[in-house]
């Protein structure tokens, strides 16, 4: 048997944490001085201790914790349950993570209000041909399932040029995005499923081109966009993302990506 002191010192546990789960009856004493009221602790009672404490950095209350214990849960239920917490809090991080960069993207704009950007081209783009598949997809990341669907009705080897997407909402959405991607073209080609082959028709478009992650694609928009009301322009089409730069397997944060920006628009002043 072992004084309260000294299986604290074994435990790594306080002994007022210690005397709280006596007194919660989480973890009680195996013998109790009649005469003296000291608390003896045998070893035998480090692994529901463990159990204790695992099941507290998951977040259980201690309440909770003790009735669990009635159940005398098992090392598969306690490792199935650390799975699921772990998957909770790996989905934690990634939205703070997401959070961190919404926030960082938004205080570029706000640094960015008072200039100008000085990069966007108005160019006339001639008609291209493209081979697509167009879908409604879950969020704009997603869009990169379709592109193996496209490579895959093309046939072996096809000769494909810059991947694209276009996007066909009139606004930003935060699900059911209409999208479009697929490789721009030399010429026309034969496809198979639900692949398009067709020609893209000549447009003016406002382009911009972003080096950096796709996280931060919102920036080049945003500026894009500013210039194109500043300068007598409205939007008159989808806007298409030229991929210019990107490796594989496809990042969202990778910062050595470039990507051209092209917004369809017709002059509103001339």
């Amino acid at each position: 048997m072992l004084k309260i002191g000294d299986f604290s010192i074994l435990s790594r546990i306080t002994i007022k944490t210690l005397r709280h789960y006596d007194e919660m009856g989480l973890l009680q004493p195996s013998f109790i001085d009649p005469e003296s009221g000291y608390r003896y602790y045998s070893v035998a009672l480090l692994p529901r201790l463990n159990r204790i404490l695992v099941l507290k950095d998951m977040g259980f209350s201690l309440e909770q914790i003790r009735k669990m214990l009635e159940k005398d849960l098992s090392i598969d239920e306690l490792r199935g349950m650390f799975l699921l917490r772990r998957a909770e809090q790996e989905e934690r991080v990634r939205e703070e993570q997401e959070r961190l960069a919404r926030l960082q993207a938004r205080l570029s704009l706000i640094e960015k209000e008072k200039t100008m950007p000085n990069d966007v081209l108005v160019k006339q783009v001639p008609e291209q041909w493209i081979a697509s598949v167009r879908q409604v997809i879950p969020s704009y990341p997603a869009v990169g399932m379709l592109y193996q669907e496209v490579v895959s009705a093309l046939g072996p080897n096809p000769p494909i040029g810059t991947s694209v997407a276009l996007w066909h909402d009139e606004g930003y959405k935060e699900s059911d995005v209409d999208a479009e991607a697929g490789f721009l073209l030399k010429g026309p080609l034969q496809a198979t499923g639900r692949v398009k082959v067709y020609q893209l028709p000549p447009v003016t478009v406002a382009s911009i081109i972003h080096n950096g992650s796709y996280k931060r694609l919102s920036e080049a928009y945003n500026e894009l966009f500013r210039w194109i009301g500043a300068n007598g322009y409205r939007p008159t089409g989808p806007a298409r993302e030229l991929y210019l730069k990107c490796s594989m397997p496809v990042r969202q944060d990778d910062e050595s990506y470039m990507t051209e920006i092209q917004v369809p628009v017709e002059n509103i002043v001339s």
